[in-house]
Formats: structure tokens, C-alpha cells, sequence
């Protein structure tokens, strides 16, 4: 009776432990303020998904922009097109992206935007937190060209006033070839083609 006793005990004082360190370390996504986001879709047999942060306006008038105008992601500049770690797509058979082959696996994705056209890039890196390694409380970036796996042009366009999206987004929408991978935020929106590789 005596050793159950103490057993008890100690998996009550083990369990309230253990509850102050996760409440300590508390990343969980929903309470972040730029919460995780996916997309996906099925292409035929081939999984496709992206994996990113959800940043929202927040009252940002200037998000796209020349650096001199002070926008908060500069023409010209990669982006990890998101927030917090770096924005990953996952596809389970050999795609093409832009008409560009591209073989199963896991990568980061980045874009640099510009007026006119911006690049997307899929890079071989993984486990960043945005476009190098935060760690001991130091940031170190990394030169991630050398890891780019491909990189394909896009035509940005304006969205409407009334269809202005707040919180970034990635979509997929369905076309006779495969798919267009679509990101939206705030007016602008970008697009790419998506399909399964011969």
C-alpha cells in the first residue's frame, strides 16, 4: 500500500512537472501571431502540399514596394514568402513547376517579388527559420542560390479593392493540366502551374 502510494505521488509531482515545461516552451501554432497555414491537393496519385506562415495586414499599407519606400518585403529581395521558419512544399511524385522538372521530396520555397515579375524559388535547404538558422539567440543567413533546385518567373497581378486578402494565402485551383499553386495577400496575387511530370 505504501509503495502505491509513492508511486502515485510521484507520477502526479512527474505529471505537474512536465506540464510547466510545455506551458514554458508554449510554441503551439494556433497562438502564434502569424499562424501555420496548408495547402494541398491530389494530382492524379501525387500528393502536393506547402506548408507556411500566415502573416496578416495589420494595418501595413506598404507590404510589396521599393526598399527606399520603406515596403516590408523590398522588390528584388528574397522573401521566405510567409513568416516565421521558412515556407516548405512537399510532393510525393516528380512534378513540374513552371514547366520546370522537379523530383519528389521536401524543399523551402522563396520568392522575390518585384513589379512586374517575381521568381519563385524551390531550394533544397530545410529547417530554416526564414532565409538562414536562428540559433544561441543569433541569427546567421545563408546563401540559398546555390541551393535553388529551380527557379521559375511569375506575373504578379492586382486584386480588386473588394477582394483584398488579409491574412496571406496559399491556394491550389484545379485546371485541365494539373493545377496553379496561387499565392494572395492583401492585392496582390501571384500564380505558377503545377502538374505531374512526364
Amino acid at each position: 500500500m505504501n509503495r502505491q502510494r509513492r508511486l502515485l505521488i510521484t507520477a502526479a509531482v512527474a505529471a505537474l512537472g512536465a506540464s510547466r515545461v510545455v506551458s514554458a516552451q508554449d510554441l503551439h501554432p494556433s497562438r502564434r501571431p502569424s499562424p501555420l497555414g496548408m495547402a494541398r491537393i491530389m494530382l492524379g496519385d501525387a500528393y502536393v502540399r506547402v506548408i507556411y506562415g500566415r502573416p496578416y495586414k495589420r494595418g501595413r499599407e506598404n507590404v510589396f514596394g521599393t526598399k527606399a519606400s520603406g515596403a516590408v518585403v523590398p522588390y528584388g529581395e528574397r522573401w521566405r514568402t510567409g513568416a516565421n521558419e521558412a515556407t516548405e512544399i512537399t510532393v510525393t511524385r516528380d512534378v513540374t513547376i513552371g514547366g520546370q522538372k522537379l523530383a519528389a521530396g521536401t524543399y523551402s520555397l522563396f520568392t522575390t517579388p518585384d513589379a512586374a515579375e517575381w521568381k519563385l524559388h524551390v531550394n533544397s535547404r530545410l529547417g530554416l527559420d526564414g532565409l538562414g538558422i536562428f540559433a544561441n539567440n543569433t541569427f546567421t543567413p545563408v546563401d540559398l542560390a546555390p541551393t535553388d533546385v529551380l527557379t521559375v518567373s511569375m506575373k504578379p497581378t492586382t486584386l480588386p479593392a473588394d477582394k483584398e486578402v488579409d491574412q496571406l494565402t496559399f491556394d491550389f485551383e484545379k485546371t485541365a493540366a494539373g493545377a496553379d499553386m496561387v499565392l494572395r495577400w492583401i492585392r496582390t496575387e501571384v500564380r505558377v502551374p503545377v502538374a505531374l511530370a512526364r
